[in-house]
């Protein structure tokens, strides 16, 4: 890894190091960089527990456990300088203890992991795009768990029963961490070995398209796409973002308020609404603080506005949202669907109306 330094056209290279010299732990630092942060692996994946032990007859514990975009589990398991020649029988083992785990039981694992600082299952339906809890698919066959093997090197021995059990359709991914000292600061880069990137995407990709194929989704993609098609003329009745937009697959809508990282998301699930105004400036802390100065006028905001407001600053630990509730009805209410989409055309039109001259000030500043 080098250091550009573009002033004077030079790149210096950057001191490689081991996990043992800096005297880092497979636990107390790797862990919980993972945890902070899972895009170090490569992927969105949603962690909900660490050093998970809800194994009968046997008192080992997994590293963490979470779950990928296609609400399968994923075992992640972290060694430092060396990955040890046992590391893959050891995640087997926990693939084959987390096999069985149920919806239910995957979500009273989240809730503890999360312990009284959210709701299980409205974190999970947000990870989804937003999808009703009920209908969300986890875990749902005994194919349907991975693994993630990370560490700084891995032994021949490792590679090799990998390669063997991607063949057998397997899904183990080999992600290589190597810490770098520059002074005082300490830079992580991750690489994919296993499997090689353009043989991933192709797995991915066919994952993406078996999903996309499947009867009950292509269900719900129609009735979604029923939905925003009635309801887009009726958006249009009192707002412009939508006049260039087609019905979508999914269940929500998106708008773009003119402002970067501000937008606005019409959600519908199966039995209620939302319309809001999303925050995400590509980092936690400029979210908040347009969120924080939007929040410092809140009586003013709320009186001018007309409906019931929520401000919810730390949507799984990044985007800032403010919306507003339709509970009465949702997709699945065919006769409420104009009552839905006139929520959704007068919601977006308070937005607009109410939000534009604070948002403008708080952005200028």
């Amino acid at each position: 890894m080098y250091l550009i330094d573009k002033q004077r056209r030079r790149a210096t290279a950057l001191e490689r190091k081991t996990f043992s010299e800096l005297n880092l732990s497979e636990r107390q630092d790797l862990q919980e960089w993972i945890a902070d942060n899972p895009r170090i692996l490569g992927e969105e994946l949603l962690i909900i527990q660490k050093e998970f032990a809800g194994f009968s007859d046997t008192s080992e514990r997994l590293d963490l456990l979470a779950l990928d975009a296609n609400g399968k589990l994923v075992i992640i398991e972290n060694k430092l300088d060396d990955s040890g020649k046992d590391v893959v029988w050891q995640a087997l083992k926990y693939v084959s203890y987390c096999a069985t785990l149920t919806k239910t039981e995957i979500c009273q694992i989240y809730q503890r992991y999360l312990g009284d600082d959210a709701v299980a299952e409205e974190r999970l339906s947000a990870f989804y795009g937003d999808e009703d809890y009920e209908s969300l698919q986890l875990n749902a066959s005994n194919a349907d768990q991975r693994i993630i093997l990370v560490a700084a090197n891995f032994r021949k021995e490792v590679t090799s029963t990998v390669l063997w059990l991607q063949g057998y359709n397997i899904d183990v991914k080999c992600i290589r961490v190597t810490p770098y000292l520059d002074g005082e600061k300490l830079y992580l880069d991750t690489e994919q070995i296993l499997p090689l990137q353009d043989v991933g995407d192709y797995q991915i990709r066919k994952r993406q398209e078996e999903l996309v194929s499947a009867k009950a989704e292509a269900k719900r993609h129609v009735l979604r796409r029923d939905f925003w098609t009635f309801a887009l003329p009726i958006l249009r009745t009192k707002s412009r973002i939508f006049d260039n937009t087609s019905a979508p697959k999914e269940n929500w809508l998106t708008g773009g308020t003119g402002r970067g990282g501000v937008w606005y998301q019409l959600v519908i699930r199966m039995g209620d609404a939302r319309a809001e105004m999303r925050i995400d400036l590509g980092d936690l802390g400029l979210n908040m603080q347009l969120f924080n100065a939007l929040h410092g006028k809140k009586e003013e905001i709320e009186a001018r506005f007309n409906g019931t407001i929520v401000w919810d600053e730390n949507l799984d630990h990044r985007v800032c949202r403010i919306y507003t509730q339709y509970e009465r009805s949702g997709l699945t209410d065919v006769a409420q669907w104009e009552r839905v989409a006139a929520f959704f055309a007068d919601s977006v039109a308070e937005f607009e109306r109410v939000f534009k001259q604070p948002l403008d000030e708080a952005i200028r500043v």
